[in-house]
């Protein structure tokens, strides 16, 4: 016959809090409260036979023993919320949850006592008793869990998966001690989304889950995230990543990424639980998600992103004081960067679309960048034209090409004496003064820009 009593489960359950605790390791003057609620199964599958005696009293032994460990901790309040146990089977309820021990200090009695006196009764609405269980909690600050003790799945459409997103969005977290009594492995499947299930299933087995949870909550859960280069090789580094709690879309950490004195990208501990998207903050950025990180154990993320420079350089003189291109990818029109010339920025290996912002402005497209290498962009260095136009007016500059006219920009109508930097070519500035009311009064004046010269022209 399987006995319980026979094994330290409250070792697990010490384990437990000194992994809740360690999260606040820093806040060494006080611990904050840490909250555990309870959710038991009484649904009437609960009086099968379970290794010889009835699934509900290997529960309530586990409960027990969970009871026992926690209220030695001062700074523990626990509350017992229990489903399946008010309306009978069949037809049972799907709202059949209550609350039937809110949170305190030392209400270890008063919780035993409850599940003591229950009989598995009705029906089994997990996600509807996770859900209701957010108003279990008070809204001070303090540390919330959930334990939840099962042998069934949920039996009324309910989404345990939502429930569980709804409950991390609220600041509480289904940790990792969900007990199954009896489940299959199918139905185990049910709370991969929900936290880390174990399932008891012989004397054997609850050892191995026994250390198995000992080793992994003694064991901080650490990550290493390889930026791996084109070569595969775990190179890259220095760049913002940021993990997201994948069901809420909360921002859970935020690091630079860098490589450590040993010479490895740098190992950093976290939450292992839920599932989580990093986004490293390449240009254009690299997302990896649904990643689910194993309890107690170093983890590693390998992501491609594979980096190379470009470079953008005036030249050895030039009149530009200061100017900037539009970087995005080949063929797309979002704007991925505006970088400064003189100087380099990182990107992801790839081919990508300049548009430098010159008067007029240059095109290049399908620059490559490849990897570890330097892709250096060198702009025509610029003529300075000046024009005096005599009075306010209106008019525009435009580049005569392929015996065309393309637009360059206007002139201000506020300002009688304006200077450009323009690119070499040819040009034409029709300018018509706000005096005129008739269009043959048009000036235009053409002239050719060089490099490095400079010239006046004058509209009036």
């Amino acid at each position: 016959m399987f006995n319980i009593n026979k094994h330290p489960f409250q070792i697990i359950l010490f384990c437990f809090i000194l992994f809740q605790t360690t999260c606040t390791a820093q806040q060494t003057a006080k611990k904050p409260i840490t909250r555990a609620l309870l959710v038991f199964d009484c649904s009437k599958s609960m009086v099968a036979d379970y290794n010889g005696q009835p699934r509900m009293d290997v529960a309530k032994q586990l409960l027990y023993q969970l009871v026992d460990s926690l209220q030695k901790i001062d700074h523990i309040e626990l509350a017992l919320r229990m489903y399946g146990f008010q309306t009978q089977y069949p037809p049972g309820d799907c709202k059949d949850t209550r609350l039937i021990v809110p949170f305190s200090k030392s209400n270890g009695s008063q919780i035993k006592n409850k599940v003591k006196a229950i009989s598995p009764t009705g029906i089994t609405p997990i996600a509807h008793s996770l859900n209701e269980s957010a108003n279990d909690f008070p809204e001070s600050p303090g540390i919330n869990m959930i334990i939840l003790i099962t042998d069934g799945i949920e039996e009324c459409d309910g989404d345990p998966c939502e429930a569980s997103k709804n409950l991390q969005k609220k600041g509480i977290i289904l940790k990792p001690f969900i007990v199954g009594i009896g489940l299959d492995a199918e139905k185990a499947k049910a709370f991969d989304c929900v936290g880390s299930y174990f399932d008891i299933t012989s004397n054997e087995s609850f050892n191995n889950v026994l250390n198995i949870i000992i080793y992994q909550t003694l064991n901080p859960t650490t990550v290493q995230v390889n930026l791996l280069s084109a070569g595969g090789t775990p190179s890259e580094t220095d760049v913002n990543m940021t993990f997201y709690n994948q069901y809420t879309g909360n921002i859970k950490y935020n690091y630079i990424h860098t490589i450590n004195n040993k010479g490895n990208p740098d190992t950093i501990e976290i939450d292992p639980l839920g599932f989580y998207k990093i986004v490293t903050h390449t240009l254009p950025p690299v997302e990896a998600d649904s990643i689910k990180f194993v309890l107690g154990k170093h983890n590693t993320v390998a992501i491609d992103a594979p980096q190379g420079y470009l470079q953008l350089v005036y030249g050895s003189y030039t009149t530009y004081k200061q100017l900037q291109c539009i970087v995005r990818k080949s063929g797309e029109m979002r704007t991925l960067h505006v970088q400064d010339f003189n100087n380099t920025e990182k990107f992801i290996v790839g081919n990508y679309d300049l548009e430098i912002l010159t008067l007029p402005r240059i095109h290049i497209n399908n620059v490559p960048i490849s990897q570890s290498t330097i892709k250096t962009v060198e702009v025509p260095r610029a003529g300075t034209v000046k024009i005096y136009t005599g009075e306010l007016g209106n008019g525009s500059i435009c580049l005569e090409r392929n015996n065309k006219l393309e637009w360059v920009c206007n002139l201000s109508n506020s300002q009688t004496v304006q200077t450009f930097n323009i690119q070499p070519g040819n040009y034409r500035v029709e300018f018509l003064p706000k005096s005129k009311k008739e269009s043959i009064y048009t000036v235009e004046r053409r002239f050719t820009v060089k490099s490095d010269d400079s010239q006046s022209i004058s509209l009036f």
